[in-house]
């Protein structure tokens, strides 16, 4: 009797190279902030990641999208938090317009990586703008932000010319979607969108970027069926990027301070949870989530005199009450949305 012996997935070439551009970008975006003591560490290691991650190739259109992002998001948080921030109500209207004109880009297909980029720099910026004091300013993060976007497609086009591909990839055809499934994910997910922007300022969770950042990156999927798996993979990405955190910090101990260590640490966890990625099919899933999950705690909270081990705890119980309060309100929100026609899923039955 002939026994099939299957084989664990491998990577091809261009996955392979991909797998180099990830770590190498996120390593030099991570590197650089820290020797140039620039504070916001977080877009300058995770924006590389998304930019290497999310797509696997760098052209003109890609750059233009990642630049408005940037564009789009850093005049919004202007405007709002220094026209808006004293009208709660008016600027949570402002915030749920904002995601719905980011979050039909997504769904329409036609600019998803500008519409994505965008969701998550606006969240991420409206989340530290609010906990500005009248001590502190506002423009060392809108600066922060600016400079890394620019620095991330530097970096990718560095990355893709040491490490470029070695055959052309299939361009992936955008499906066709009706107008009443574009309105069921548009509404939906900037709802959702929006009550964690809330919830994260009424209840003063400081602290917790992580989980807000988590409550929007499930939104990705742009539906309940698809959220609901997203949500799942997104806790065990979290889980297991916080005990590598965690591992990190072991090896380290208390040389956090000499940078070489974290580099070639930070370097060997994405290129090894990168392959993982790139293996699942390269969309946002547990290996990507493990990405960010210790992209942003090396990122936001390793340096002289820190450690990462209160951060990567506390991080995935938050994380974990975030995922599941937000998909309590997609759940919540896909059913009422299904109730009317004009905003009825394709996925409803």
């Amino acid at each position: 009797m002939t026994q099939v012996v299957s084989q664990a997935p491998q990577l091809d070439s261009n996955g392979l190279r991909q797998a180099l551009r990830i770590a190498g970008g996120c390593t030099i975006g991570f590197t650089i902030s820290k020797l140039m003591n620039w504070p916001y560490g977080i877009f300058f290691t995770v924006y590389p990641m998304l930019l290497l991650g999310l797509v696997p190739v760098l052209n003109k259109s890609i750059v233009r999208q990642f630049l408005a992002s940037a564009a789009i998001s850093i005049p919004m948080v202007l405007i709002m938090q220094g026209l808006f921030s004293h009208l709660p109500v008016l600027m949570t209207i402002i915030v749920f317009l904002a995601f719905c004109f980011l979050f039909y880009q997504m769904s329409s297909g036609a600019a998803f990586l500008f519409g994505a980029l965008g969701v998550v720099g606006l969240s991420i910026q409206l989340h530290f703008s609010s906990y500005v004091t009248g001590k502190s300013s506002v423009y060392p993060l809108i600066l922060s932000n600016g400079l890394a976007t620019v620095l991330s497609i530097v970096i990718a086009f560095v990355m893709h010319c040491v490490f470029p591909d070695v055959t052309a990839r299939a361009v992936r055809a955008v499906p066709a979607k009706a107008k009443e499934s574009i309105r069921h994910e548009v509404l939906l997910c900037a709802t959702v969108a929006t009550l964690s922007f809330v919830a994260f300022q009424v209840l003063d969770l400081q602290d917790s970027i992580s989980a807000q950042a988590s409550s929007v990156l499930i939104l990705f999927s742009l539906c309940w069926k698809a959220a609901g798996m997203a949500g799942w993979q997104r806790a065990i990405g979290t889980l297991i990027g916080c005990n590598a955190a965690l591992l990190a910090q072991v090896l380290l101990y208390n040389h956090s301070d000499f940078l070489l260590f974290p580099v070639l640490i930070l370097w060997t966890l994405s290129f090894v949870f990168s392959r993982f990625h790139i293996i699942g099919g390269g969309a946002p899933g547990i290996g990507f989530g493990v990405l960010t999950t210790f992209g942003i705690l090396f990122g936001n909270s390793l340096g002289p005199g820190q450690d990462l081990v209160y951060s990567a705890m506390y991080r995935f119980s938050s994380v974990a009450v975030a995922i599941v309060a937000s998909l309590s309100a997609v759940y919540v929100m896909h059913h009422i949305l299904n109730r009317f026609s004009a905003t009825r899923h394709h996925t409803y039955e």
